[in-house]
């Protein structure tokens, strides 16, 4: 397996226990998986929202490899979560291309069905599934199968060229689903 620095991007109110949950699955991978996400309270909100974005971008988003997007019921809401997806998947000189994949949660409505809906998943996210930049796959605690994942993920970012084109959301939504 290959060693990855991952961007974890997650609902930090309703999600923060999954997180803590996948990290601690790699407990025994520590030589190829390093967390590079924020952490709750390490951004303030109080600042311009500009600066929230470069600080992620700069910060937390630097020399990682793969994007993962822990997806529970109400993660498609988040701005943050559209800042983080649009940051990692731009190419710039400071911050190469991430590879970009998410995990759909046990508490997602459509965890384990056959299909789940682009309308459930962060909309930036689902622009990337539907051009195969991106996947999304069901929760696991299967460390191989997620390592292998995130390698798929990485392999594949210079395959295709992401979609980046949505505008970036300006505050959290709210609603049962997104709609264009």
């Amino acid at each position: 397996m290959t060693k990855h620095k991952i961007f974890i991007s997650y609902h930090h109110d309703n999600d923060q226990a999954y997180k803590d949950r996948f990290v601690k699955l790699f407990d025994n991978y520590y030589d190829v998986f390093i967390d590079g996400s924020v952490g709750d309270g390490e951004i303030s909100d109080g600042i311009q929202t500009e600066t929230i974005r470069q600080t992620i971008r700069d910060k937390y988003l630097r020399n990682t490899s793969v994007t993962l997007v822990l997806i529970g019921k109400e993660t498609w809401k988040r701005k943050h979560v559209d800042w983080e997806i649009s940051s990692s998947i731009r190419d710039t000189n400071f911050n190469p291309r991430s590879g970009l994949l998410g995990i759909l949660l046990p508490t997602h409505p459509d965890f384990n069905k056959e299909k789940y809906s682009y309308k459930n998943i962060p909309p930036r996210l689902a622009d990337n599934c539907k051009n195969n930049y991106a996947k999304v796959y069901n929760w696991s605690e299967d460390p191989n199968a997620i390592m292998s994942w995130i390698d798929k993920a990485f392999e594949d970012k210079d395959k295709i060229l992401p979609d980046n084109s949505r505008e970036m959301f300006g505050k959290n939504r709210t609603g049962e689903s997104w709609s264009d």
